[in-house]
């Protein structure tokens, strides 16, 4: 390349770049201002940005602010995330009631993730009483929108009887429909479930399975079985 072209090539590459990053502070300023007159979308996605660092530098306080504007219009977006930075403490000190009152919000305006996550806190004991019935209520209302998390925690409940009748192949149906998102931990219980079965009916045709690789896994998987039903 003659130098004259790769100097001009070079100037035009400049030029592009400071264009850009002219048009990306344009639109930050353009959403922000949005945010400032009372737009709830654009204050979530301004707390979002500061969130997660994105086009300004990361902020979780300044985060934990736009998130809290939005949230407190009802949207439900940002009611979920309000309560993740309680929950995790991020931007605020952690206030896991606080943030059971944030998923709760979002969870009953059907946000997915409000729904597993205020699950996971009834499922614990962590910012309300400990209660399976209603982590279980929580979880099946994710796992219906396809969230896999929930999937497969709606399936050791069925699996270990928390919450409701101990139903193993009900475990199994959510266990499958989480393991084909490719969620590893009900990939794992549903392949333990299958060769348990498989070496069951071996075992019941007479095959001498303890004195057999197959014996070994089998009282393996059963010990995983029951480390699990302890969780």
């Amino acid at each position: 390349m003659r130098p004259k072209a790769y100097i001009l090539n070079a100037a035009i590459l400049v030029f592009v770049c400071v264009a850009a990053v002219i048009a990306q502070s344009t639109e930050i300023e353009q959403l922000r201002v949005e945010a400032e007159q009372g737009d709830a979308g654009a204050q979530f996605l301004l707390g979002l940005m500061y969130n997660n660092g994105k086009d300004v530098p990361q902020d979780h306080q300044e985060a934990l602010k736009w998130y809290r504007l939005a949230a407190e219009q009802g949207y439900a977006y940002a009611q979920y995330k309000l309560g993740v930075m309680y929950d995790n403490g991020r931007g605020v000190p952690q206030d896991h009631q606080e943030a059971v009152k944030w998923y709760r919000l979002a969870a009953e305006q059907g946000d997915v993730g409000a729904q597993y996550n205020l699950g996971v806190m009834y499922d614990n004991g962590r910012g309300v009483p400990q209660d399976y019935q209603e982590a279980l209520k929580w979880y099946r209302l994710a796992a219906e929108q396809g969230y896999a998390y929930a999937q497969y925690k709606l399936g050791v409940m069925y699996d270990n009887g928390r919450g409701v009748p101990q139903d193993h192949q009900e475990a199994v149906k959510w266990y499958r429909l989480a393991a084909e998102q490719g969620d590893v931990g009900a990939q794992y219980n549903l392949g333990v479930i299958e060769a348990l079965k498989w070496y069951r009916l071996a075992a019941e045709q007479g095959t001498p399975l303890p004195n057999t690789t197959l014996g070994l896994c089998m009282t393996m998987a059963e010990a995983f079985l029951r480390t699990i039903k302890k969780h």
